[in-house]
């Protein structure tokens, strides 16, 4: 007996042919996908306890989505656009983050995890920068949301080893009095001695890795070069190995932090960090010889587009990296930079920004970009193997949109329109591991509604901005 039946699609399936299957369906028991192909011939073989009919709609992969950030979307819209990087981060996002209570904690992951599915995001990246390490409340208080929010997520266990030098702690001190009355936290607050957050991390990966019917991920994800050793670089991909798990890190992302004798790209393969198991966050500052060293490594990397267009960091090499095989996927990074969790939006911004960069039409053609929130992205995230694609043994992981729209007609190639059309709200199913987690947009994860999840977070955003002080 088949589980679940979606048919009457246009099944985008992403498969190394890239077929899509007019008037298609797709069978689904227990949590992987075990047939694709015409509407009428799939039916005829399943016999499923529940139809969902696409009814013309796209019937895509699951999103993945590489790279973002969870607690800060609360914190959308409630300070000054004209701050660059450093002061986002430090005079924002780090004093509003650090003050959040595990109760703040989960309210912000529901918030997320609500936008994500009804953005069609089955798979994201949280890339945890405010880790401290002594107290894991908040930490698990996200993790329980992801858990009851029927998604797959991946926990970035953010990594910081050694305070940043003095030229820079001078920096952010000047930078920090622009904002004299908010409640900076101290500048070592997330520093950890090296054995201890190493420790910390592996315990992490043993308790909650796998957990959630497998949907639950947890990575080792030094935050950035300035505050990471060598050494923990090293035992970052050393528990990758040994847990058979990823890791993560921000690189050249912003160039005040990037200034030294070697590239970063050049300083983490001579530590030893690159290589099939670690994905790059941003990799803004990179050179062409930087993009060589990412090849030959088969280091991947999450592109954040919206976000680091936001903060005006620059112009990542993305078309550079393309050309030279380099695996990219799109990353929606911060909530209040992109300032949506909507990949669909941001991939759409993306492969039209590359060409008016470029000047060139033909830069990240349409397909390609949405390989970069399907296959590709789960390459990037070392899961090609049973996510990123509809195909038989495969998770079943898929979001319906709905195409019967004027801003997607006519629609003679779904993918153009998903890419150059489309801008998120009008995914209508999503399903993974073979669970439907929301139908006609509503979502099942929760035992609250939409409303009530919405309305507490707007309360909860203002009490962080009050307390905090920043604006």
């Amino acid at each position: 007996m088949t589980d679940l039946l979606v048919t009457n699609g246009r099944v985008v399936t992403q498969d190394a042919d890239r077929r899509v299957v007019e008037d298609g369906a797709v069978a689904i028991r227990n949590d992987e996908i075990t047939a694709v192909g015409p509407t009428e011939t799939v039916e005829a073989a399943h016999d499923a306890e529940e139809v969902i009919d696409a009814d013309g709609g796209a019937v895509i992969p699951g999103l993945v989505n590489p790279h973002t950030h969870v607690s800060d979307v609360l914190l959308r819209g409630s300070f000054a656009q004209d701050r660059g990087f450093l002061d986002w981060l430090y005079n924002v996002k780090r004093p509003a983050t650090f003050t959040m209570s595990p109760e703040e904690q989960t309210v912000a992951a529901e918030l997320y995890c609500l936008e994500a599915i009804q953005s069609g995001v089955t798979t994201f990246v949280e890339a945890d920068t405010e880790v401290v390490w002594d107290d894991w409340s908040t930490v698990e208080a996200k993790l329980d949301v992801y858990d009851r929010a029927g998604i797959r997520n991946v926990y970035g266990a953010g990594m910081v080893d050694q305070g940043a030098d003095p030229a820079f702690r001078e920096l952010v001190a000047d930078i920090q009095a622009r904002d004299p009355g908010v409640d900076h936290p101290p500048p070592d607050r997330f520093v950890e001695d090296t054995d201890t957050v190493v420790d910390e991390v592996e315990s992490l990966v043993e308790t909650y890795h796998g957990t959630a019917d497998g949907r639950q991920s947890v990575w080792p994800a030094p935050v950035v070069v300035g505050t990471t050793s060598n050494r923990a670089f090293r035992e970052a991909y050393r528990l990758a190995e040994e847990y058979d798990v990823m890791t993560t890190a921000h690189v050249a992302e912003a160039e005040a932090q990037e200034q030294r004798p070697l590239s970063s790209v050049e300083y983490l393969r001579n530590a030893g960090y690159l290589g099939e198991r670690t994905l790059l966050g941003h990799c803004v500052q990179t050179d062409e010889s930087d993009v060589r060293i990412l090849a030959e490594t088969d280091t991947a990397v999450a592109h954040n587009y919206v976000a680091n267009m936001r903060l005006a960091t620059g112009y990542a090499p993305v078309a550079t990296m393309l050309d030279a095989g380099v695996t990219v996927g799109l990353g929606t990074d911060n909530a209040i930079l992109s300032d949506t969790v909507n990949p669909l939006g941001d991939v759409r911004a993306m492969a039209a920004g590359h060409k008016g960069y470029h000047r060139d039409p033909g830069v990240v053609p349409a397909q390609q970009a949405f390989d970069m929130v399907t296959a590709d992205a789960a390459r990037a995230v070392g899961r090609p193997d049973d996510l990123g694609s509809i195909e038989p043994g495969k998770q079943a992981d898929i979001a319906v949109v709905d195409l019967d729209h004027p801003h997607l007609t006519p629609c003679p190639d779904p993918v153009s329109a998903l890419v150059y059309n489309a801008q998120g709200f009008e995914v209508d199913t999503v399903v993974c591991a073979g669970d439907v987690v929301m139908t006609d947009r509503d979502v099942r994860s929760f035992d609250v509604s939409e409303a009530t999840i919405t309305s507490r977070a707007t309360d909860t955003a203002a009490d962080i901005v009050e307390r905090t002080g920043y604006g």
